[in-house]
């Protein structure tokens, strides 16, 4: 009777703890990482969990704990593989990867075939700027042809080398065995744009915003795309959504405006020419030189006078400017005296000018008016 009173005493003891076992489990499954830490701590077998509370203890940010028990759980464990290559993961997630290196490189020689340990391998040295993390990334393509990270880590190395056939046909290998890998699609997008084949580009980012994925970057150079085939419409739309995300971007509200102009809209041009120039904490010469140009275009001759005149204030050598103020000045003013006196004393002044030819000429049409006015 004693016995068997004993052998039901354990089963309660030994059924209590697999009940707090499992509610420790099940409160790290559920989130609950502080409170399972705490009922796995309570175990007498508590060096069974050591992974699981490194585990815990990285979920809610505390890495130096995390480190801890991973340590706590390999002197337990000295064989087991999985905690090793988990706490190397964390050695180098907390920047540690001088001891990272060494760990994953022992990983390697005891198992030489898992793609991983070269793939995390890599991604130390890449850290280190060591140069061999491309060898590694490498192994770890073709241990496994289908390792997404490897393949987005070496095509990226082929684009950056400009090796640009190479870095397609990696991709598309990649895109095979999982079609919506955002980072491939991306890259595929970037190496279309580097290459300057910018309707395959417009093709692969617009996949991404399919795919739900929109940023400054993929809208800014799906317009640049756009521009480049002369698709101002598209272009100017996709840099509305890019300055979403930076709306006082002085640079890119001034291209807005150059779209404009090239699409004739010099009422628009001349908003965000204006809109571009208030932003910026000094004007810039060439800005002004292009208000003034669609002021022109308006014949808003006084208005494009003055930012003529503000163009060659921020740069006194534009002499670009200096002779569109000769020019906006001979459309503006109706006395034949006072614009021939202007031409003539232009070109006392600036007689190298690359504008000379063009002064000498509309002098002469200004003298044969006169001219003709008299007779």
């Amino acid at each position: 009777m004693k016995i068997n009173l004993s052998i039901l005493f354990l089963c309660v003891v030994i059924s209590i703890k697999a009940q707090v076992s499992n509610q420790a489990d099940e409160l790290f499954a559920t989130g609950n990482f502080t409170k399972a830490i705490e009922t796995y701590k309570t175990l007498e077998n508590k060096e069974l969990f050591f992974s699981k509370i490194a585990k815990a203890y990285i979920a809610i940010g505390n890495y130096g704990e995390g480190l801890a028990y991973y340590i706590k759980a390999i002197e337990t464990n000295p064989e087991n593989s999985l905690y090793k290559y988990e706490y190397a993961k964390l050695l180098t997630r907390t920047k540690k990867y001088d001891d990272a290196n060494i760990l994953f490189r022992d990983l390697i020689k005891s198992d030489s075939l898992n793609p991983n340990y070269h793939y995390e391998l890599g991604v130390v040295l890449e850290k280190q700027n060591d140069s061999i993390a491309f060898k590694e990334f490498k192994n770890a393509f073709l241990l496994d042809t289908t390792h997404q990270k490897a393949i987005f880590k070496i095509a990226k190395r082929h684009i950056y080398k400009r090796r640009f056939k190479e870095a397609h046909r990696l991709i598309d290998v990649g895109l095979k065995s999982y079609t919506k890998n955002l980072d491939l699609i991306s890259l595929k997008a970037q190496a279309y744009y580097y290459q300057e084949y910018y309707t395959h580009s417009v093709v692969w980012f617009k996949k991404l915003i399919d795919l739900g994925e929109t940023s400054e970057f993929i809208h800014e150079k799906l317009s640049l795309s756009y521009a480049q085939n002369s698709d101002y419409q598209d272009a100017i739309y996709h840099r509305k959504e890019a300055l979403k995300y930076d709306p006082n971007n002085a640079n890119a509200i001034y291209v807005i405006g150059s779209y404009y102009e090239r699409l004739s809209d010099y009422e628009n041009a001349e908003k965000y020419y204006k809109k571009s120039l208030f932003i910026q904490d000094q004007s810039w010469s060439e800005e002004y030189q292009q208000l003034g140009t669609v002021l022109n275009r308006q014949k808003k001759y006084e208005e494009a006078i003055k930012a003529f005149q503000k163009s060659l204030k921020e740069d006194p050598l534009n002499f670009m400017s200096e002779f569109y103020i000769i020019r906006t000045k001979d459309e503006f003013y109706a006395d034949l005296d006072t614009k021939i006196k202007m031409y003539e004393d232009y070109l006392k002044k600036k007689g190298k000018s690359p504008f000379k030819i063009f002064a000498e000429r509309r002098l002469k049409e200004l003298k044969e008016e006169k001219f003709l006015e008299k007779n």
